[in-house]
């Protein structure tokens, strides 16, 4: 009971510097508002934000877990080719995001669409992404240069499709958005 009761208490304390974090990022963006800031409208100490998270970036980045990877790659035939399985994994992980997710992931969207830094730390998460993936799909294909490049290319299509649809606010539909990024990769 005592485990259960911690565990709770960390993820409402873990939920609430996330929310409080995110209303300040609305309000005065995301450059311009510290850690202190943070911790003190979570009612936290600046100790326990890094207790819950390493960076502000970190806030708002999010990388899959490893376990996440294995399951969504398990869930699409694996004698496929590997780019219909990489596009068949994005879209249901994209069907994976129902209404109170989803606006979460365009609020964190629009804010690294709007921040050239975070942008930037995007490219990096898709990129260890991209690692997890391929560690994933095995030995050999973290041998096989086509295999990294096939996976590479989508995790950037995927990418630029939560920033076009971020950059519309939502307007663009996120499904539409990717289908336009996968659609480019086939044109290649």
């Amino acid at each position: 009971m005592g485990q259960d009761h911690r565990a709770r208490q960390y993820a409402s304390t873990h939920q609430r510097i996330y929310e409080a974090a995110m209303a300040l990022f609305r309000e005065n963006g995301y450059e311009d508002v510290p850690i202190s800031r943070v911790a003190a409208a979570a009612g936290v100490s600046v100790q326990t934000f890094y207790a819950h998270y390493p960076g502000k970036d970190e806030l708002i980045m999010a990388l899959p877990d490893r376990a996440e990877v294995t399951a969504l790659l398990a869930s699409v035939p694996a004698d496929l080719p590997l780019g219909t399985r990489m596009r068949s994994v994005l879209q249901r992980f994209l069907d994976g995001l129902d209404g109170a997710r989803r606006a979460d992931v365009l609020a964190r969207w629009e804010l690294i669409a709007a921040t050239p830094r975070l942008r930037y730390r995007a490219a990096e998460y898709e990129r260890a992404t991209a690692q997890m993936f391929l560690d994933a799909l095995g030995e050999e294909a973290q041998q096989d240069p086509a295999a990294t490049v096939v996976v590479t290319a989508h995790l950037s299509a995927y990418t630029q499709a939560l920033l076009r649809w971020a950059e519309s606010r939502g307007e663009l539909g996120l499904d539409e958005a990717a289908a336009e990024a996968m659609d480019a990769l086939r044109g290649l």
